[in-house]
Formats: C-alpha cells, sequence, structure tokens
C-alpha cells in the first residue's frame, strides 16, 4: 500500500484512507468548494463556483485493482487540491473501482469489473454488485450536475507492452458522437493512438457515454505494475489535463494529426476451454500481422487466420474466461480532419 502522509484535509490522504477503509468525514471544505464522501472509492468535489470551461467529470481509477499509476496519479492531483496548489473550479466524481482487487493486488476476484457495466446485470457478487453501486453513483452525480458537459475519463494500465504505450478506447454508441475537441485535448496529454469500438462493450466508460451522452474514454496509461514501480513522468502531460478539468478550465490542445488513430475490425473470443493465441505471449499491443496468419485454435471455433488485409492485435489474453474476448483485431484509419 502508499505510504503518504496524512494531510490536514483528508482527501489529501484518499487512496491510503479508502483502501484501508478508514473513517472519513461524510462532507468538508476544498480550496474552490467541499467535498463530499459516498463511501469507500466515492467522492464528491463540488466547487463554489464552477470555472468559465467546466465539465461534470467522473475520472475512475482501479477498475482493474493491480492498475496502480493512474490511482497515483489522481491520488497527486488531490494531494494538489488539498495543498490548495490547485483550487477547485467543476464537479468532480472520484471512483476507486475495485478496492478489494486492489488490497488483494489482483485484477479482479471473481470476474473482470469492466465487463459488467449494463443496466440489466443479473449476475450477484463482489464485482457485479460493485458494477451496480458505480453505475447507481454516476446516475445521481451527472442527475445532480446536469448543467454542464459531461466528461468520462476511465484511467487504465495494460498487462502488457505496446507500441504505442499511452492509447485511448473511444466506445462505441449511435447515440453520442465525439466532440473534436477531445482529440486535441488527449493530443497535448501525448496520448498516442486512438482505437475506435466498433459495437457495444459495456465497459465502464461505454456506460457513461451510451446511457448519459457523455464525452468518455478508456485511457490506457502505460503498463500495469505495482504500488511505487510506476514510470510516472511521460503522464505528467495526462496530469496537466486532469488538473485544467479540476479547475474548470480549458486544457492544453495539440494537432488531433499527432495520434495514431485505430477501428476494430473483429473481436477474437475464446468459445471452449481448448483454446490458444497462436502468438507469443509478450506479443506487444498494436503489433501487426500480415495476410493468412495463424491467430488463434479453438476447440468450438476452431482456426483464426488474419484475411485479406493486415490487422494489429490489441488486448490479446488467452486466459480470459470461456465466452470473453481474447483479442482485439484492429486496423489503421486516418485521423479526424480538424
Amino acid at each position: 500500500m502508499l505510504e503518504n502522509p496524512m494531510l490536514e484535509n483528508p482527501i489529501g490522504n484518499w487512496l491510503t484512507l479508502s483502501l484501508e477503509e478508514a473513517e472519513f468525514p461524510t462532507r468538508g471544505p476544498l480550496p474552490g468548494g467541499h467535498f463530499r464522501w459516498h463511501g469507500h472509492g466515492l467522492l464528491e468535489l463540488v466547487p463554489d463556483h464552477p470555472g468559465p470551461s467546466a465539465r461534470a467529470c467522473v475520472l475512475s481509477v482501479g477498475i482493474h485493482g493491480n492498475e496502480t499509476a493512474p490511482m497515483e496519479l489522481l491520488d497527486g492531483l488531490l494531494g494538489r487540491l488539498a495543498r490548495g496548489e490547485l483550487r477547485l473550479g467543476a464537479p468532480i466524481l472520484v471512483i476507486l473501482g475495485n478496492p478489494e482487487a486492489t488490497r488483494q493486488g489482483v485484477r479482479f476476484v471473481g470476474t473482470n469489473l469492466n465487463r459488467l457495466f449494463h443496466p440489466d446485470l443479473p449476475e450477484t457478487g463482489l464485482e457485479p454488485d460493485r458494477a451496480r453501486a458505480l453505475m447507481a453513483a454516476v446516475d445521481t452525480f451527472f442527475a445532480r450536475h446536469s448543467g454542464p458537459g459531461r466528461l468520462h475519463y476511465d484511467l487504465h494500465t495494460a498487462i502488457r507492452d505496446s507500441h504505442y504505450p499511452r492509447f485511448v478506447v473511444s466506445p462505441f454508441t449511435e447515440r453520442t458522437a465525439v466532440e473534436a475537441e477531445q482529440w486535441r485535448w488527449l493530443a497535448a496529454a501525448e496520448i498516442q493512438a486512438v482505437l475506435h469500438q466498433h459495437r457495444h462493450s459495456w465497459t465502464f466508460s461505454h456506460y457513461s457515454k451510451h446511457t448519459h451522452g457523455a464525452q468518455a474514454f478508456t485511457l490506457e496509461l502505460g503498463r500495469a505494475l505495482p504500488f511505487g514501480h510506476n514510470d510516472l513522468p511521460p503522464l505528467t502531460p495526462m496530469g496537466d489535463l486532469l488538473a485544467a478539468l479540476f479547475e474548470g478550465r480549458e486544457p492544453p490542445r495539440a494537432p488531433p494529426a499527432r495520434m495514431a488513430y485505430f477501428r476494430v475490425e473483429h473481436e477474437l473470443m475464446r468459445e471452449s476451454a481448448a483454446f490458444r493465441l497462436a502468438f507469443p505471449d509478450d506479443t506487444p499491443n498494436f503489433t501487426t500481422f500480415a495476410t493468412g496468419t495463424l491467430l488463434a485454435e479453438d476447440g468450438r471455433a476452431g482456426e483464426t487466420r488474419v484475411g485479406e488485409t493486415p490487422l494489429a492485435v490489441v488486448f490479446p489474453n488467452a486466459a480470459v474466461e470461456v465466452g470473453a474476448r481474447a483479442a482485439l483485431l484492429v486496423r489503421p484509419e486516418p485521423p479526424p480532419t480538424e
């Protein structure tokens, strides 16, 4: 667990207090506003006077419990707010997604939380119950702050290396188009690639985009490493973006063409226990495979090979549950027009 010094304002020690399930005041002052504590891992920041570019922001980390760099990044921003180095200018809902998995140092305890954000979820258990609690918290937050535009950044790290260590997944929905300014913000935050989903995926960011019309993304910010082992300096530009959101001001901008763009062509599913990926486990995200290359063998679905167009692989994981996605197969596409 992180060793953070206790600050006068408890949000300066938010992460440690959340993981320890320590007592936390239900309400307290902040520079520029106040906080409301809605339970372990659920912290709402409410400004006295929203800034000129304020959005109602959901900032979530730890949906997978062992992805610690975003937790450290967000905890650092809360520390800056507690010390008065930032002044609150926007409503913010801060979420630590799966505290029990983080305490255990594992991705999840029973099942992958980031596939459960469906309003008609039938399952029960630790992760399904947490998914329902998080959806309810987002519903309440966006209903309470219905004036400004809505935004959700769900911050992750990947389980493997990547040719683009910092990339975003843009969820699919017919209801909400991505605003052009989002690409400029993300480019300035030194995001290197964008992956457009091709169908509903029921991730946390998808829930906010599909249900609430929010500008929403899953952000992958490097490799998943234990606390204290993260390389945080490359995330400084992302921290600058988040600090601007905290203060309700316009974030830095850069040309969207700085980033590479991809679209999902196919989801590779594990359909039986007899399943294997036909490439090494340490293959980086966005590795491209030539036409005809064998990608996987499944006892039920048979072989999967690359078709007439070369494809890159993202999120390959042969150890997923039967019926779950084992990889995304993606193709490049041009950047958006300015």
